[in-house]
């Protein structure tokens, strides 16, 4: 957020301003240069194709910036971006997975291309299957979805004896982290492709295999976390469900 979004920010508005450039045609350029860093990493310029990627995926986030600055965002483009970031994954993680190979022999570097792959497809499928699993259940409940709280009060919580009390430390902390733009999770996709694809190339090809390795355990780390998340959040539901199913019989 502070290597990426300051960036595409001060982009955005010459680009809304002074071209004719669509968020479309931003994620394909965006595309076409992640296509230049695997090129890149299967010839072994990791340094050329580290830059290349950080430039295609700040181009990534200008495509959205300036859809809703405009108000030109379809459904399509939703799809095409998408789409358009994991076929940039697959495709640098396939050549660095090449470069590597072809220059030690190791095979290591093959499972890790495919690891890097399989991690990220996993991510991406798993967030909106969640999404529609609370959605589901707040369907089912007929409630709202919850909306911002003031940034200028603190909230408070309601506790079992009808007293009140202000938020717990971690929760204000987490909404000040917010304010200042610092992702309070341990690591989702962001950090993973900028740990794979831009830190570790330009640290060197030793740093390659270490930082996959861990970047790609933290992430299912916070995975796992967030499932965890939402099977609490469902046994609260079919909790509820249950006994306001006993009540309506006893009544």
């Amino acid at each position: 957020m502070y290597f990426v979004d300051p960036v595409a920010c001060r982009v955005a508005l010459p680009v809304a301003n002074h071209t004719r450039l669509t968020p479309n045609g931003l994620t394909v350029l965006s595309l076409v240069l992640g296509t230049v860093s695997a090129a890149c990493f299967a010839t072994n310029q990791l340094v050329a194709g580290a830059l290349v990627f950080y430039l295609s995926f700040m181009i990534d986030c200008v495509d959205g910036k300036i859809a809703r600055l405009k108000g030109t965002g379809t459904p399509f483009g939703l799809w095409l971006d998408y789409v358009g970031d994991r076929i940039r994954v697959v495709l640098c993680a396939g050549g660095l997975a090449y470069g590597q190979y072809a220059l030690t022999g190791d095979v290591r570097y093959v499972v890790l291309g495919a690891a890097v792959a399989v991690l990220d497809l996993f991510r991406y499928v798993n967030a909106p299957q969640m999404k529609r699993v609370r959605e589901a259940v707040r369907e089912e409940r007929q409630e709202p979805e919850e909306e911002p709280e003031p940034e200028q009060e603190e909230p408070l919580e309601r506790v079992p004896q009808g007293r009140t009390r202000p938020r717990s430390f971690p929760r204000r902390l987490n909404r000040f982290l917010a304010r200042h733009r610092v992702r309070s999770h341990l690591i989702s996709g962001i950090e993973f492709h900028a740990a794979v694809f831009v830190i570790a190339p330009l640290a060197g090809a030793w740093a390659l295999i270490p930082l996959a390795v861990l970047s790609g355990a933290l992430l299912l780390a916070n995975e796992v976390f967030l499932v965890y998340r939402m099977w609490l959040f469902t046994r609260r539901h079919s909790a509820a469900s249950t006994q306001e199913s006993r009540e309506h019989v006893l009544v």
